[in-house]
């Protein structure tokens, strides 16, 4: 399914690259500013920081824009994505629908004339634009092993024609030769072979656009990876097709990035911004720097967020996936690398114009310009009955400073309702138990931390006691466990067979996909299992549930499946 999606194939390949052993980095902050060679071209890429994707509208594969279930685009929606701080936006085209039969391949004019209306109203607001060949990739230019001659000549027609629409237009809109291209959806398993493929659909590209007329000659030009990847062999293959072309000043490469994988869908026990996923964003961003960048081909980052957005945005812990974005961003900027963030409509409403989550979107602008400061979590949680101590939160304040802590809204004081030595942050028991008087269960109050520069950070003061599980009758469509919450959340789950081994997908890990195989309802007061989960299970084996809680509690549930009817039973 590509629906709302961020194309399984290539998750399914940085699984694979991303759990090999990663290369140690020197250490846990950005690296110092790098000088990559100063070009009319790498002005042009920094000029474009930062953008944004216009994703799942007309990269639709279906009737029209609103196929994937956003709706039309809107000058004022163009309009606001100015004014939010972007300063180019990657307008994604799927044109499969939209192409008449061999031998001309004409696109529909009115389809051709729509997206140059948007990029028309994007030229308006003075953004740079990027325009392209995107979900055909899969739908059919993957099939070139196979159908060659027609894949190419469909391809070369997508080309002349956009060249042609656009030859007149300011070089502020550049061309990207094909999203993602990878061969493995139409059979083609031999690596080499799909590079030769992608090198006769990049050079072909090149050649049509630069012989187009008009501004074409010198129009910016983009080439991506074999599916975009920021792996080092592929990206060694791209930098031999730049040194063929032999266009360096007109040329940009292009990678995308949606992190470390388990830490990106949630998977594998990998809950926490840890050492190796910060290690897997420098080993390969500097990767991306030293064979690009460093050379004087600058990089624009495609696509980049994280793959577990695709399913939820809450499929990683706040705090964390905040952590992971302020130092990817920072990051980035250090290595003169443009970002364009992916966003299939879940971030920005199309209709609306605010955030869905403003925390997150706050964190990727001060990531443009500086570090901001953060903390070990963003959770102080309290035991319901127990005897309440001073809690004591590490800190990382990137060079800030400091200025202040509030309690929902109002000013703490310094040395009396908390305290700060060095990057320790103290906070007395005397304080926790004044703002967790209520005695509620769940969030009591929370702390917000000013600093010197950048956004704030909060922290959300809970009461929890040991969530309750239940016994329940269901089927492998629809399978809710009744869940009391008791102020907790869920982290991550791992499912085992009583009889040994681990159940489930991935079973290369006990530890299960978060919202792929399960999902907390918190309002409904159930942790469902999902079919993606339920299918694979061996009938009549029973499976051993262990559910971890950000708290700390652990929980144990065994559940059977038996045809369509799934038993689960929580340990005694």
């Amino acid at each position: 399914m590509f629906k709302k999606s961020f194309k399984p194939a290539f998750s399914m390949l940085l699984a694979v690259i991303l759990l090999l052993p990663l290369l140690p980095a020197a250490s846990g902050t950005a690296s110092a500013a790098e000088n990559p060679p100063k070009s009319k071209m790498q002005t042009y890429v920094n000029q474009m920081q930062p953008g944004w994707n216009l994703g799942n509208t007309l990269d639709s594969v279906g009737e029209d824009e609103t196929a994937w279930g956003n709706p039309r685009v809107t000058r004022e929606l163009i309009k606001q994505i100015s004014r939010q701080g972007f300063n180019s936006i990657r307008i994604p085209v799927t044109w499969d629908n939209h192409i008449g039969p061999a031998p001309e391949y004409k696109i529909d004019p009115a389809y051709l004339d729509r997206v140059a209306e948007v990029v028309g109203w994007a030229r308006s607001e003075n953004l740079y634009v990027l325009i392209n060949v995107h979900h055909d990739s899969w739908v059919w230019i993957s099939k070139m092993e196979s159908n060659h001659d027609e894949t190419l000549a469909r391809y070369n027609a997508i080309w002349t024609q956009v060249a042609d629409k656009f030859k007149n237009e300011s070089d502020k809109v550049s061309f990207e030769s094909v999203n993602e291209p990878r061969f493995t959806d139409g059979g083609t398993t031999d690596e080499t072979v799909a590079q030769a493929m992608l090198d006769e659909l990049n050079l072909s590209f090149h050649e049509i656009v630069r012989n187009s007329g008009g501004k074409n000659a010198t129009r910016p030009l983009i080439l991506p990876t074999l599916e975009s990847s920021p792996s080092q062999e592929r990206m060694d293959e791209l930098y031999e097709t730049f040194e063929q072309l032999k266009d360096d000043k007109n040329l940009i490469a292009t990678v995308h990035y949606y992190g470390y994988w388990p830490f990106s869908v949630n998977i594998a026990g990998t809950t926490t911004f840890d050492d190796t996923t910060r290690n897997d964003i420098i080993t390969t961003f500097d990767n991306v720097y030293d064979t690009f960048t460093a050379r004087g081909i600058p990089v624009i980052l495609g696509e980049y967020g994280l793959l577990g957005f695709d399913k939820n945005t809450d499929t990683i812990e706040q705090g964390e996936k905040l952590k992971f974005f302020e130092f990817l961003t920072y990051y980035l900027k250090e290595k003169h690398i443009t970002t364009m963030w992916w966003d299939n409509g879940q971030h920005f409403s199309r209709t609306q114009y605010t955030w869905s989550d403003p925390e997150l979107y706050e964190i990727i602008r001060s990531g443009q310009k500086q570090r901001s400061s953060v903390a070990e979590s963003d959770l102080i949680q309290l035991r319901k009955g127990e005897v309440v101590t001073d809690k004591v939160v590490q800190l990382q304040l990137n060079g800030n400073k400091l200025t202040s802590l509030k309690a929902d809204g109002k000013r703490l004081t310094k040395n009396k309702d908390y305290k700060l030595s060095g990057e320790t942050l103290t906070i007395p028991a005397a304080t926790l138990e004044r703002l967790t008087a209520s005695g509620k269960l769940g969030v009591n109050a929370v702390l917000t931390a000013g600093f010197t520069k950048g956004p704030d950070w909060n922290f959300y003061l809970t009461v929890h006691e040991t969530p309750v599980l239940s016994a329940a009758t269901g089927t492998n469509a629809d399978f809710a466990i009744p869940t009391v919450w008791n102020g907790d959340k869920l982290a991550t789950m791992e499912a085992v067979y009583v009889s040994g081994g681990n159940a489930g997908p991935n079973d290369w890990t006990s530890f299960k996909e978060f919202e792929s195989t399960f999902s907390p309802n918190y309002n409904a007061g159930a942790i469902i299992l999902r079919p993606a989960l339920l299918d694979t299970l061996r009938d009549g084996e029973a499976v051993k549930l262990t559910f971890y809680f950000w708290s700390g509690d652990k929980l144990t549930y065994t559940v059977t499946k038996n045809g369509t009817s799934v038993t689960g039973q929580p340990a005694s």
